[in-house]
């Protein structure tokens, strides 16, 4: 495994960061809010499973009474379609992210800064099987996967903030290195 982040970490250029940069910027300002949009003109509510941080069970299975069938059918979809992408498009970001920022630390603890990400999209795939099952069985109660959903749903809300903390502590380690040198190159020259 840390062969493989040795590998990214030499190959990734500021043109792939730039280029994940674009994705995810063009992702939330077009992408997400037309299927925000969609989702309500379906389902006639703002409320989602996947937008929380933490629900119960029985908060999910409101959410799919208040969905109705043809709600509850578009909601599948979703999970199976951009669902399936949008992830990827995250993931591209942050894991570029972060690889940028901590290029120069080479020691182990700081290997699984890069994996963050990773398990946050494995988290979020598992939350929209668990939110899909309980949608398609509903109204039958299925209550291992309904508790499953909210775990899985927090555990990948809670990567993807790290991941962003990670973000900001690294430009923050940049300016600071950066603030160095120059203070540096600034007494030497003098």
């Amino acid at each position: 495994m840390k062969f493989l982040f040795l590998k990214l970490r030499s190959r990734l250029t500021l043109t792939i960061w730039f280029i994940s940069v674009v994705i995810f910027a063009l992702f939330l300002t077009f992408v997400l809010p037309q299927v925000s949009n969609k989702s309500y003109e379906v389902t006639q509510t703002t409320e989602s499973p996947d937008g929380s941080f933490f629900y119960t069970p029985e908060k999910l299975y409101e959410v799919a009474e208040a969905y109705g069938e043809a709600g509850r059918s578009y909601y599948i979809k979703e999970r199976f379609s951009f669902d399936l992408i949008w992830p990827l498009v995250y993931w591209f970001f942050l894991i570029a992210s972060i690889t940028i920022l901590y290029r120069a630390v080479t020691n182990g603890k700081w290997f699984f800064l890069s994996l963050l990400p990773s398990f946050g999209v494995v988290f979020d795939y598992l939350e929209n099987i668990a939110t899909s099952l309980v949608m398609f069985f509903y109204p039958r109660s299925i209550s291992f996967i309904a508790w499953c959903a909210p775990f899985f749903t927090s555990i990948k809300w809670s990567l993807i903030y790290v991941s962003f903390l990670v973000i900001i502590i690294g430009c923050v380690i940049q300016v600071i290195q950066l603030g160095k040198k120059l203070r540096n190159d600034l007494n030497h020259k003098a």
